[in-house]
């Protein structure tokens, strides 16, 4: 069982920046592939980035890709997502996720891979 935890979220103006991070619980966190998805109101849940398991290689879509960077920190079983440049359309509630089972490999933007999510962080840009 993996439970996560997000926090970071906020109301920045557009071109601002936030950071949100994700604190996960279990030992072996090093082996799990992290995501981040994110949901607009009245719209669907929608991949953002995805970074696989130690040595942690990094996914985006391409709405954010340049302007967001995840990463994460083993040692502190957390998950970080960086975002500058923020724009109105990146006002969603973000959610951390992680995938069933250890050592999970591409396709990593479906949100079925997923089965342990946070309880989600409101962002909020404005223009």
């Amino acid at each position: 069982q993996v439970q996560l935890v997000e926090s970071g979220g906020g109301l920045v103006q557009a071109g601002g920046s936030l950071r949100l991070s994700c604190a996960a619980s279990g030992r072996t966190f090093s082996r799990y592939t992290m995501a981040w998805f994110r949901q607009a109101p009245g719209k669907e849940r929608e991949f953002v980035t995805a970074i696989s398991w130690t040595p942690g290689t990094a996914y985006y879509a391409d709405s954010v890709k340049g302007r967001f960077t995840i990463s994460r920190d083993n040692a502190k079983n957390t998950v970080y997502l960086q975002m500058s440049s923020l724009k109105p359309e990146d006002t969603a509630v973000y959610y951390c996720a992680a995938p069933g089972a250890e050592y999970y490999s591409p396709p990593y933007s479906a949100t079925s891979a997923y089965a342990y999510w946070g309880q989600g962080t409101q962002v909020t840009v404005s223009s």
